[in-house]
């Protein structure tokens, strides 16, 4: 008899757990989170992003305006370059910060969001 009442005191609480707790997801209730269609359906709103790239750019080797179309890319750090020739990106793919240095030191320097004009 006391295996039984240990065994229903013990369902009883995975009951509770599993209603109110931990396990509420499963049983349909969400706690504020998203639930799996609504996940599905954001997913579907960011398919049809797409990012597309500016008609120009600047080659950071030798600092020609090149067409993006006509242009070979190469992918560093996150960021697309393009460049005029394979010679070109060859340069940039062999030593990358070489180049990025020469950019930034181009660049206006920016000012810190936390400090006012």
């Amino acid at each position: 008899m006391n295996e039984l009442v240990y065994f229903m005191l013990w369902a009883g609480i995975i009951f509770l757990m599993m209603r109110f707790g931990c396990g509420a997801h499963m049983m349909g209730h969400k706690h504020g989170k998203p639930t799996h269609d609504e996940k599905t359906a954001e997913r579907q709103d960011t398919e049809h992003l797409r990012w597309t790239p500016p008609a120009d750019d600047v080659d950071p080797v030798c600092g020609k305006t090149v067409s993006t179309e006509t242009a070979k890319p190469s992918v560093h750090d996150g960021h697309v370059y393009y460049f005029c020739s394979r010679d070109c990106r060859e340069r940039f793919e062999a030593a990358p910060e070489q180049y990025l240095a020469i950019d930034d030191a181009k660049r206006p320097p920016t000012q810190p969001e936390n400090e006012h004009a």
